[in-house]
């Protein structure tokens, strides 16, 4: 299963899509046998994001400590995160700076029926205002314990960065951590393995719950607005794997073949944390350095949700498109600065766009109840801009360990991992020193 890993999952995907749509047309929605198939499909991929979510902390955990104590240059670290923070910036404002171009272009609202949207505030959740003192203070952990408990990637990432700039000053005495750390990011990359066995199952129940809900015949009813976005997501992967190619040269094409998994899996859970531990895996083999991926990869999933922005842009003038709203472009100026500060570092918070977004219509007198006109198809457009997300922190890891000239040459895009031994002579007998009569009892019991 791991050499045609991409091929189940793609089979998981047209199978959950065609069951799913089975069960929407021939099972009554207000009966218990689609109540339980329903809890049924949620099942079967909540068991694969809950192992994912297993596997995030410790993974970056030991990955930053490592890369960072064997840097052996902390002037490097600052160098390094210098030129990702740039490109993050630069990169946020090209996703979210076209979703408002695309938007204004094909006017996708324009004409789009108002229904009754009472119901979107309590979907999306509470709307907090955005307040840059407290979104700077979460960033430092008072608790690294509770920080891993949350997978709370920021706090983590900063834990990390001390602990492995610390290890560093240490030298020898810090070695054995240092070797503790890398066996754990090892074990962790062990277990991914086994993890992505099940995630063709997992695309399966997926797509398969959400089919079931909603049909297909949603996908008409929102056709051009989700043609129009797919399209501008379309657009978005061309700017960003040109920059890349400048970079990279004819590696980009390499470096699409090699994320080609994990693309899937974030496509069909629309998780792009499910998609992370796989990630890491196929960027080691495409030649990037666990001390840059290990350092990029959590900074990029708090600050670089490429497809996100995109998507917020889009959707908050798509809402003031349907209700007749004529946005001035100082005003549209705006939203864009706001989203780029509003949008960093949610990557944990469910729902988050729509968050986002909701809370940037308040801010800008634009009516919160629009966010009901997508929310009936958020799903289908958080699987693109998910997607997104992966391409656009693939890019970004590739291209800084590039110009840091730290790119090493690729392996096989499949290595056969480790076994645990089975099937042994000692029948897993080995190191126990048993009398035979402690093995078969042959003595005979006097009444």
């Amino acid at each position: 299963m791991d050499k045609r890993l991409t091929l189940w999952i793609l089979i998981g995907m047209i199978a959950g899509i065609i069951v799913g749509y089975a069960v929407h047309i021939g099972v009554a929605p207000d009966s218990s046998i689609f109540e339980n198939l329903i809890k049924t499909f949620k099942l079967l991929s909540d068991i694969f994001l809950n192992l994912i979510k297993l596997l995030v902390a410790p993974l970056i955990l030991s990955t930053i400590v490592v890369g960072i104590a064997h840097m052996g240059d902390s002037s490097a670290l600052g160098r390094i995160g210098f030129r990702a923070i740039t490109w993050f910036i630069l990169a946020s404002f090209i996703s979210i700076g076209l979703g408002l171009l695309m938007v204004n272009i094909f006017q996708p609202g324009i004409g789009v029926p108002l229904g009754a949207a009472a119901d979107a505030a309590a979907t999306v959740g509470e709307v907090k205002k955005l307040d840059v003192f407290e979104f700077i203070l979460s960033i430092f952990p008072k608790n690294a314990f509770e920080a891993m408990a949350t997978n709370n990637i920021l706090q983590i990432l900063v834990f990390s960065l001390f602990a492995g700039v610390a290890l560093s000053a240490l030298g020898e005495k810090g070695a054995p951590l240092v070797r503790a750390a890398d066996a754990l990011a090892e074990m962790m990359l062990q277990i991914t393995h086994y993890v992505m066995r099940y995630a063709p199952v997992a695309v399966f129940g997926a797509l398969a719950k959400v089919v079931a809900t909603s049909g297909l015949a949603i996908l008409g009813s929102y056709v051009e607005l989700l043609a129009e976005f797919y399209m501008s997501l379309i657009i978005l992967w061309v700017l960003l794997l040109s920059i890349g190619w400048i970079f990279l040269r004819n590696r980009i094409w390499t470096l699409i073949r090699y994320i080609r998994e994990p693309l899937l899996i974030a496509f069909s859970t629309a998780s792009s944390e499910a998609a992370l531990p796989k990630l890491f895996e196929q960027l080691d083999r495409f030649g990037v350095p666990r001390r840059i991926s290990g350092f990029m990869l959590p900074l990029g999933y708090s600050f670089n949700l490429d497809g996100s922005m995109m998507y917020m842009s889009f959707a908050t003038i798509f809402i003031a498109q349907a209700y007749g709203i004529d946005l001035p472009i100082m005003t549209q100026i705006l939203i864009l600065l706001t989203l780029m500060i509003s949008s960093k570092g949610v990557a944990a918070v469910p729902r988050a766009s729509l968050v986002v977004i909701t809370g940037t219509l308040a801010m800008f007198g634009l009516p919160v109840e629009g966010v009901a006109l997508i929310l009936a198809i958020d799903q289908f457009l958080d699987m693109g801009r998910t997607a997104t997300n992966v391409v656009g922190n693939a890019v970004a890891t590739s291209v800084i360990t590039k110009w840091e000239g730290m790119l090493e040459v690729e392996e096989p895009e499949f290595v056969e991992p480790p076994h645990a031994p089975a099937h042994t002579a000692a029948a897993g007998k080995r190191g126990l020193d048993l009398a035979e009569d402690m093995v078969s009892d042959t003595r005979s019991t006097k009444s």
